[in-house]
């Protein structure tokens, strides 16, 4: 039986969130020299958010956090993404590692990771995708045995972004004795707080991307020991775990805003007098990205009223993935240019960084084929 559509109800911000934007702007123009598409992991910036209260800033105060609203920490994602600030220190802590924690996480694992997330002092990254499975983390053959006094792991992980450089991973695996569950295929499924500093068996090689840049990993662990103390959740509650933090990552404006340094170059190279071609064209895409500020909005509001839009979410974050992946073909229609990473022209090199950037867009966050199976089932299609 169909469902009905997905909820995309409208929101408009509130007025302390409006009110923050220019505090943000104040900050970002304080700090232009740190600015940049071409720096994006630099943990002094980070450390001067938190110092602002703009890491964490929905979280209890009990845990560092700053009990804000979904609003207003949507606010300051939106400027510093349009900004191209280098966020990337703190990203996946503050935007799902720490909400999760917040979520399913021990008393200890709370007061341990949260506040030091908060005073940008610690970095995560996510375990998800493997050679041969990509994003069908149902199909992950990474396993988990018990052993005395914690869990022994061997397996793969690809595409891990930063791992070469953050602290800590949370893992996605099956416990060993799970099988498979032709039934069940994320029985078993199974989440841990991985140290990566600090723990032998994990080789990270780098993965480097068109763009000659190294954000991507594969690691490969062998018998790597994980204390109890580090079992995130509950044994065989991972799949509904990490859905949970999934919702997360697809929904926000980073979803939508990763080029948008390209859109206005767009803008700009069109000038003040633009054939009626141009100017439509350029109209179109600026609709797109309103519709998809408006659909991130609204999921903003079903997060700040606690509940898990999961389905919203692969919607927002699949129309993103195609918007942007658009941009740099549109861009070379109106515009051609050779496009060259060091050019002086920044229409130039935002150009040659949106052509390299866009083959990963429909890879992170879970492929389109993945998001679209979701999809179908809110609808009751499959």
């Amino acid at each position: 039986m169909l469902q009905q559509a997905f909820r995309f109800d409208p929101v408009e911000l509130p007025q302390a969130a409006q009110a923050l934007r220019k505090e943000v702007r104040a900050f970002l123009d304080e700090n232009r020299d740190s600015l940049g598409n071409r720096r994006d992991y630099d943990q002094a910036f980070s450390k001067k958010m938190a110092e602002h209260g703009w890491v964490g800033m929905t979280w209890p105060k009990q845990y560092g956090g700053h009990e804000r609203t979904a609003f207003e920490r949507y606010v300051v994602i939106e400027e510093m993404l349009a900004a191209g600030a280098p966020v990337g220190f703190h990203w996946t802590a503050d935007r799902q590692s720490g909400p999760n924690i917040l979520r399913y996480g021990t008393d200890e694992q709370k007061a341990h990771f949260l506040p030091r997330i908060v005073r940008g002092e610690l970095s995560f990254c996510i375990g998800m995708s493997e050679p041969d499975s990509g994003s069908d983390l149902a199909g992950t053959r990474t396993r988990a045995v018990k052993v005395d006094g914690g869990f022994r792991i061997n397996g793969s992980k690809l595409w891990t972004s930063n791992a070469h450089r953050a602290d800590y991973m949370i893992l996605f695996c099956k416990m060993a004795d799970a099988g498979q569950d032709e039934v069940d295929r994320h029985a078993g499924a199974t989440q841990f707080l991985v140290d990566l500093k600090n723990s032998p068996g994990i080789e990270i090689r780098p993965v480097i991307n068109l763009l000659g840049e190294h954000h991507f990993n594969q690691l490969f662990l062998t018998d790597l020991f994980v204390p109890d103390s580090r079992l995130f959740g509950d044994i065989g509650n991972g799949w509904r775990q990490v859905s949970s933090e999934l919702a997360f990552e697809r929904s926000g404006p980073d979803r939508f805003l990763v080029l948008f340094k390209l859109l206005t170059e767009m803008v700009r190279v069109a000038g003040t007098n633009p054939d009626r071609a141009t100017a439509a064209a350029l109209g179109r895409l600026v609709a797109q990205l309103a519709t998809l500020r408006r659909m991130s909005l609204s999921i903003a509001g079903m997060l700040q009223e606690g509940l898990q839009p999961l389905n919203e979410a692969a919607v927002t974050k699949d129309l993103g993935t195609r918007y942007e992946q658009d941009l740099p073909v549109i861009a070379r229609q109106l515009f051609p240019a050779e496009p060259d990473l060091a050019a002086v022209d920044t229409y130039v090199s935002m150009l040659a960084r949106g052509i390299g950037n866009a083959p990963r867009l429909s890879i992170q966050g879970g492929t389109r084929e993945i998001l679209r199976g979701i999809i179908a089932r809110g609808l009751g299609l499959r």
